[in-house]
Order: structure tokens, then sequence, then C-alpha cells
């Protein structure tokens, strides 16, 4: 079942006005690519889009992807949310713009905590590259769901715990076909996701597995 698009925190939307910020170029420039390779995109059965992709702009502040703008093969200022606020045991996020923040955006949140390196984070729906992440791959657990304090608090032992810190992929279990890439750069996170999906077409024996 999928378990996409639906926000599961309580929002706290103001400011409904497009963005003017230099960084949603930036964002554009590396969700095109993962657009094009159907790594961000949408299920036309369900109605719902699914990947999105933020940038840090400030100490507790991102840029990320508007909720159900996965279907578009071209963003611009209309299509981003700046998150100012959040609260992870609270289940609550604060943004503004033209469009509500990602129904991630509690997660996107949970990962920029971690480290203060981390710059920007990729989340993309890929069901082979899952597949092949869950197999020995930092990966959480199967009955932690997507959007929610607990997957928060589930990337902390992934980061603390696992070889998530150093290897910057990893497979959301609980999330069908879910997938997180975090790095200093949007160039960063964006290419680890992509250089994995490339490898795994070099091995079609696993992509038909």
């Amino acid at each position: 079942m999928i378990d996409e698009g639906y926000t599961k925190y309580a929002v706290r939307w103001s400011d409904r006005e497009t963005l003017a910020r230099p960084e949603i170029a930036e964002l554009e420039r590396w969700r095109r690519p993962l657009f094009e390779a159907g790594l961000v995109g949408h299920y036309p059965e369900q109605g719902i889009g699914y990947g999105n992709i933020s940038v840090r702009t400030g100490c507790r502040e991102f840029l990320v992807s508007g909720t159900q703008t996965g279907h578009l093969p071209r963003t611009g200022p209309a299509h981003y949310a700046l998150v100012v606020a959040y609260d992870i045991d609270g289940n609550t996020v604060t943004c503004r713009g033209a469009v509500q923040a990602s129904s991630e955006a509690l997660t996107h949140a949970a990962l920029y905590e971690l480290d203060a390196a981390i710059g920007a984070v990729v989340h993309v729906h890929d069901p082979a590259l899952w597949r092949r992440l869950l197999d020995g791959s930092p990966a959480t657990r199967e009955d932690v769901a997507y959007g929610t304090p607990e997957m928060a608090r589930e990337l902390g032992r992934l980061y603390r715990e696992t070889p998530f810190a150093h290897q910057r992929l990893a497979a959301m279990a609980g999330h069908e076909s879910g997938i997180v890439a975090i790095g200093a750069t949007l160039r960063e996170a964006a290419e680890r996701v992509l250089a994995a999906r490339h490898a795994l077409a070099d091995r079609p024996e696993e992509k038909t597995a």
C-alpha cells in the first residue's frame, strides 16, 4: 500500500505568498534530474505525488518542496515553502509560502537536527533501489511511518548506530520505495541518489530479483 502525500503533522501556514529566495533556482536545478529519472513524480492511480527536496537556509530553517508538487516537470518560487519553525516531539511545522510544506517536512527537519554539516536532504521513491538498500544498507524499522516524530527519532538512531552518517543514503523500510539522502550541498545529496540508481541499472539481475 502506498503511504504518501498525506500530512501527519500539525501545520501552521502563514504569509501565503510566493517566495523570492535565491536558493530556489538551485533546488530546481537538482530536482529536475531526479524528476527525469522518475525518482520524484506522481502516482496517477492514487492522484498523489512522491519525492521532495530541501536545502538548509538557517539554523532551524529550510526551504522544501511544497506538498503535492511531485507531478510537476518544472518548479519555481510558487512551489516551495520556507519552514521557519518546527517541534518534532510536538509534531508541528510552521511554514511560509504560496504552497504548504511537503508532508515529509518533519523528516527533513529531523535530518537537519542530526548534524550542522547537513545542508540538503533529498527524499525519493524507487522500488528497485529501495529493495537493494534494504539488503544490507542502513534502513529504518518497518513499523515506523513517514512524516512522524517516530521517524525523526528513528533517523537519529540510524545516524548514531549504523553507517548512515558516512554512506548518507538510507531506505525507509516502513515507507514503500522511500529513500533518503543527505549531503553538505544539494549537489552532493542528489548525486548520491543518482549514482546509486545508475549503479543499480548496471546490475539488471538485481533490478528484476
